[in-house]
C-alpha cells in the first residue's frame, strides 16, 4: 500500500468516526422521542441508468477506484446521514447505495450515449452498510446537471437483502430544480425538504470539500423491516 493510499484510508476512518458521533449528537439521539416530526423520505423513481455491470469497486469512495493513484474530477463532497425508521429508532447493518453521473454528466452504463467522454476515475456507484446509529458515509463528488435533469444523488436502501426505498438526493437551492419534472413532483413541504439538500463548504478544508448530510427515513420501523 503507498503512503497516499494509506493517508486517504485513515483520513476517512477518522472523518466516519467523527460523523458517526455528530450524528449521535443529533437531535434524534433519544430513540423515538421527536418521532411525530420526522418525514418519510418519499420514493422516487430509480431511473434508467442503475448500473447495468458493476464496478469491481463498489466501496464508499467513489473518488478513487482500485487504489489508482489519480481521482475522479469534481467537486470533494462528504456525503452522509442516517437511515432511520418512522419511530426515529436507527436502522443498523443497512446497505445504502448510491450512484450518479460523473463531472461530464455521464454514468456508468452502457446505455449512456455519451458513455466514451465517462471519467474512468471516478467511480459512479458506491454502497455503505450503516453502523449501529444507522449512519452511513461516502466521498464523492457534488452533483452535476445534465440535459433534462437537475443535479442529483440517486438513493437505494436495503435491509436483509430487500429493497426497501429508492430516492434521490437535490442540491438545495440549485436554479435547475424548478424546472425538473421529478423534483417539482415531489409535494411542497417536508417531503421535497427531506430530499433537498445543503451541499456546504468545510471551512477546514484546503482543497474546497463539501459536507451533505442527507438523512433517510424509512416508510416501517427497523422491526417491520
Amino acid at each position: 500500500m503507498n503512503a497516499w493510499s494509506h493517508s486517504r484510508r485513515t483520513f476517512l476512518a477518522k472523518f466516519a468516526a467523527a460523523g458517526a458521533t455528530a450524528a449521535t449528537a443529533h437531535w434524534f439521539f433519544t430513540p423515538g422521542a421527536f418521532a411525530a416530526e420526522l418525514a418519510r423520505t418519499p420514493a422516487q423513481t430509480e431511473g434508467p441508468f442503475y448500473p447495468d455491470k458493476l464496478p469491481l469497486d463498489t466501496d464508499n469512495d467513489l473518488l478513487v477506484v482500485n487504489e489508482q493513484i489519480t481521482p475522479g474530477v469534481g467537486e470533494v463532497t462528504h456525503f452522509s446521514g442516517r437511515v432511520l425508521g418512522l419511530d426515529g429508532q436507527a436502522v443498523r447493518s443497512a446497505t445504502v447505495e448510491i450512484w450518479q453521473c460523473d463531472a461530464h454528466g455521464v454514468y456508468l452504463h452502457t446505455r449512456d450515449m455519451a458513455r466514451k467522454q465517462r471519467d474512468t476515475n471516478f467511480q459512479g456507484f458506491g454502497r455503505c452498510v450503516t453502523g449501529p446509529g444507522g449512519e452511513y458515509y461516502f466521498r464523492t463528488i457534488k452533483p452535476v446537471p445534465y440535459p433534462g435533469r437537475t443535479p442529483h444523488i440517486h438513493v437505494m436502501v436495503k435491509v436483509k437483502g430487500k429493497e426497501v426505498l429508492t430516492t434521490q438526493a437535490y442540491v438545495k437551492g440549485h436554479a435547475g430544480n424548478e424546472r425538473d419534472g421529478i423534483w417539482k413532483g415531489i409535494k411542497e413541504g417536508k417531503a421535497r425538504d427531506s430530499v433537498t439538500v445543503d451541499f456546504t463548504p468545510i471551512k477546514e478544508s484546503k482543497i474546497g470539500e463539501l459536507a451533505a448530510r442527507f438523512d433517510i427515513v424509512l416508510g416501517a420501523t427497523p422491526k417491520d423491516a
